[in-house]
């Protein structure tokens, strides 16, 4: 039991710093391509506060965890007015990409800290767990939002990218997407995916901080 609640604190900021980067990250990127809607609601600011919906930030990560020792979450659904955007159909993938991104960001400065915590020793289990955590977090969370289903980033990146008629007859899936992804999962397609991602992920991860590594070595 102790190790149980070790575990789901080692979790805790890090599914809360990734979701909350995630939906901020989006939310500016919206507001700079033309759509101040999310940015009118509060959602530009990076307190958690405004981001953490008490079903998808808190209580689904924590069962997933219990059920799967996967983590995965959500935060309160993002209001974006795409027609308000300068070009709606390219800036879609924008503000799309940059919820992985910021993800992906969160990824590195968790494995940096991860790096600074064994360079000065600290041996602590938990702080470096906590690292460890992070980067695993982010990483699920930039992959996993980037499958391409309607609804989700990888979906919008996907319209963006599609020819116009072709676009919008991929848009007509949305209302299926969650049955997608639910297929997708019990075909083992998720996690599949997931470690492609994550494998690509860390290599690049690898050699950003390979100059770092080398200098404390």
């Amino acid at each position: 039991m102790d190790e149980l609640i070790r575990n789901l604190a080692v979790y805790a900021l890090p599914v809360l710093f990734a979701i909350t980067m995630h939906d901020a990250a989006q939310a500016f990127m919206a507001r700079r391509l033309g759509d101040n809607t999310a940015h009118a609601a509060g959602r530009t600011t990076l307190n958690p506060l405004a981001h953490i919906d008490p079903l998808g930030t808190i209580v689904i990560p924590a069962v997933m965890y219990l059920m799967t020792s996967f983590v995965f979450g959500y935060a309160k659904p993002l209001p974006l007015n795409y027609g308000q955007m300068r070009h709606p159909k390219r800036d879609m993938a924008w503000v799309a990409l940059s919820g992985p991104g910021a993800n992906f960001l969160m990824a590195l400065l968790w494995l940096l800290l991860a790096i600074g915590l064994q360079y000065f020793s600290v041996d602590e289990s938990f702080p470096n767990l906590v690292a460890r955590a992070g980067v695993q977090t982010n990483l699920w969370l930039m992959a996993f939002n980037l499958l391409p289903i309607p609804s989700m980033d990888g979906g919008r990146i996907v319209f963006s990218l599609l020819p116009h008629k072709a676009a919008f007859q991929y848009a007509r899936l949305e209302p299926y997407g969650f049955i997608i992804l639910l297929a997708l999962i019990l075909l083992k397609v998720v996690g599949i995916w997931l470690y492609a991602i994550e494998s690509v992920a860390r290599q690049i991860l690898g050699l950003l901080v390979s100059p770092l590594i080398m200098l404390l070595s």
